[in-house]
């Protein structure tokens, strides 16, 4: 049995619920009040009459990882920043962890600049890792999509998720 007072000297990963259109302010103030975060985002070209741009656009919307101790002072300090709603997870003021090889398999997508789509949420299916290439140890799900293979990542706290091309010869069957 996990003593308490062990698991909350432990950092887990947790995923936020914030206003619309609030990401980058939110991840600023957590950011400025020492909390470690992490707002997976995707560039995206948009157009108007009279041009074009680079736009940066948070893969989630509405939602913030951030990365902190199951202690009150914790959890009241991010509940208290502004812009911040409330903690995801199944029951009311009980926050749910992401688990961690979500958000380290996440953030090998993100770093591989791969072009990276959302893809809609996977439950079934089978696990995979990769095995070489930039995305080597990222966990996810293939699929076959007409001749093209994709890897797939979810985020099971968001009910959302995330897709890259991948050669299929790069992964492996997780058991």
């Amino acid at each position: 049995m996990i003593d308490s007072r062990e698991e909350s000297l432990e950092y887990f990963w947790y995923a936020l619920y914030v206003k619309p259109r609030h990401e980058f302010k939110v991840l600023d103030r957590l950011t400025r009040a020492g909390i470690e975060t992490f707002l997976p985002c995707i560039d995206r070209l948009r157009r108007w009459k009279d041009r074009k741009k680079l736009i940066t656009f948070p893969l989630f919307p509405g939602y913030i990882f951030i990365h902190i101790r199951r202690i009150p002072s914790d959890i009241i300090k991010v509940l208290r920043t502004d812009g911040v709603i409330r903690f995801i997870g199944f029951e009311p003021r009980n926050p749910e962890r992401v688990p961690d090889e979500q958000i380290y398999s996440l953030k090998k997508i993100m770093e591989s600049g791969e072009g990276i789509d959302p893809y809609p949420y996977l439950r079934e299916g089978r696990k995979v890792i990769i095995k070489r290439g930039p995305l080597t140890g990222a966990e996810g799900i293939l699929i076959k999509k007409k001749d093209t293979h994709l890897f797939v990542v979810s985020i099971d706290i968001l009910r959302r998720s995330v897709s890259v091309k991948i050669d299929a010869s790069d992964i492996e069957a997780i058991e």
